[in-house]
């Protein structure tokens, strides 16, 4: 054990992980926090929080996982290295740490010109893997970034990397993971899988490799929630690989409802989407090396509790 996080003793003793996420609110409202934190409160094992994700200003990553604490959840914290250098970073790291948070997802972060700021300066002074690198040494030697000790505590993370298996070239990716996991990752969240036998082929390499003895790697899910969802992440998102069967069953499961119930059409999107998302986890599932699932429903958190009970996911180890 590194850190005793709640989600690390759940991969340690060998049971299958489900991590939730919430993305925080673009304003100062704590009760869109606490609503969101209780859907999902008892059906994962930690809840990633977003680091404003799609570069849009968002309540910060580490006030919302103080909130999760206070709630009785255990966060995951996400940090970009978009909007901070190496200074910046370090002293975030020690704040959260001296509230109690254990998990840490190490992120570049999305460039800023796809948020709502786009002519603002990014910072960009590490990259991920120096990310990784420094807040291993951080925990591991309790040294800061420039070989300075730290004189009394140290900030232990238990520290999360993001890999995306279907990004060109697929044969590349998984020495990317092997250069991440010597950097510091001690788990792995991966982009969103639909292509389950090219993701399967991917872990037989990362196993080739001799990483799952390393590292754990959490396979992402997500639920389409409409038709024309499917379609965008096929054709129009970078390293998303949906398979077309996806896209016509999201579009034949509104086969026959008019155009104008748009109540009973967005039911039934949601439900194929939720169908599709937990046959997605159960075949993963079987895949060797697969240490659990990371459930990306953001702005759609009602949905991880169903996924969570038609997944066979319950209930939820206690360690």
């Amino acid at each position: 054990m590194k850190v005793g996080s709640n989600l690390e003793k759940i991969l340690t003793a060998g049971y299958f992980a489900a991590t939730g996420e919430l993305g925080p609110p673009k304003n100062a409202d704590p009760e869109v926090v606490r609503r969101k934190a209780e859907i999902l409160k008892g059906y994962v094992d930690a809840v990633n929080i977003t680091d404003n994700q799609t570069a849009v200003v968002r309540m910060s990553s580490i006030s919302v996982g103080i909130m999760l604490l206070n709630m009785g959840i255990e966060p995951t914290i996400q940090m970009t290295c978009r909007d901070r250098n190496r200074i910046a970073i370090q002293s975030d790291l020690l704040g959260a740490a001296a509230f109690g948070i254990k998990n840490l997802l190490c992120l570049s972060g999305d460039h800023q010109q796809f948020g709502n700021h786009p002519m603002a300066k990014n910072v960009f002074d590490l990259d991920s893997m120096g990310l990784l690198r420094m807040v291993r040494d951080l925990r591991d030697a309790k040294k800061f970034q420039c070989g300075e000790e730290i004189k009394g505590p140290a900030p232990c993370f238990f520290i999360g990397a993001a890999a995306n298996p279907f990004a060109d070239p697929f044969e590349f990716r998984p020495y990317r993971l092997a250069k991440k996991v010597a950097a510091g990752a001690d788990f792995v969240q991966t982009q969103i899988v639909f292509n389950v036998p090219k993701f399967r082929e991917y872990m037989q390499r990362v196993g080739d490799l001799g990483l799952l003895d390393k590292v754990y790697v959490l396979a992402g899910v997500s639920p389409i929630r409409t038709a024309g969802a499917a379609k965008y992440m096929a054709t129009q998102v970078p390293g998303m690989d949906v398979p077309e069967e996806y896209v016509r069953r999201m579009e034949e499961a509104v086969k026959g409802i008019p155009k104008e119930d748009k109540a009973a059409r967005k039911a039934a999107w949601e439900e194929e989407g939720i169908r599709i998302c937990v046959e997605v986890i159960q075949r993963v599932r079987e895949i060797p090396g697969v240490a659990g699932v990371h459930i990306m429903a953001i702005e759609w958190e009602e949905a991880v509790p169903e996924i969570v009970k038609r997944a066979g996911l319950l209930p939820r180890p206690q360690v």
